[in-house]
């Protein structure tokens, strides 16, 4: 069993501070349901923090150990790339451009679908929807995602 570890919730203005996000983006990511947000009886948004933080991954067993951790449910089941598309809400030229890279793995076929590792999909969805942007080439060669060099997650 693994045990899931709950979200940390800061007020929506300390975030937006601690991560430098401008207000306003921040709530439009909350409001789309980009990142997790509660709106409190008193009418204050507070978001996840779990969200907002950029991933510390340099090596390829690091990835792997993350994928591992963050996505134990997914290990060992397998999707093809439109289904995966359609459930992570992302392209299906994105994750075709994964699997081409060798960031998703494939791992059989069923007629004339592509299976493809689920764990790779969700890890990479993910990180596509919380950090991507147009023009952003997120993931390097290796597939280790690359912290932007400008913008609020720039270190």
């Amino acid at each position: 069993m693994t045990l899931q570890s709950i979200p940390t919730y800061i007020p929506i203005k300390d975030a937006a501070k601690k991560y430098g996000y401008a207000l306003a983006e921040l709530k439009r990511l909350a409001q789309s349901g980009k990142i997790k947000a509660v709106q409190l009886p008193s009418g204050d948004m507070v978001v996840s923090e779990n969200e907002l933080e950029f991933p510390e991954i340099k090596t390829k067993e690091e990835l792997k150990a993350y994928k591992d951790k963050h996505y134990a449910d997914l290990a060992g089941k397998e999707t093809w790339i439109s289904k995966a598309a359609r459930d992570y809400k992302v392209s299906q030229p994105n994750v075709g451009r994964w699997v081409q890279a060798g960031f998703i793995r494939q791992v059989g076929q069923n007629m004339n679908k592509i299976l493809i590792n689920e764990q790779d999909v969700a890890f990479y969805a993910d990180m596509h929807n919380q950090f991507g942007k147009r023009g952003r080439q997120l993931f390097g060669e290796d597939g280790i995602p690359r912290r932007p060099g400008t913008g609020p997650l720039a270190k």
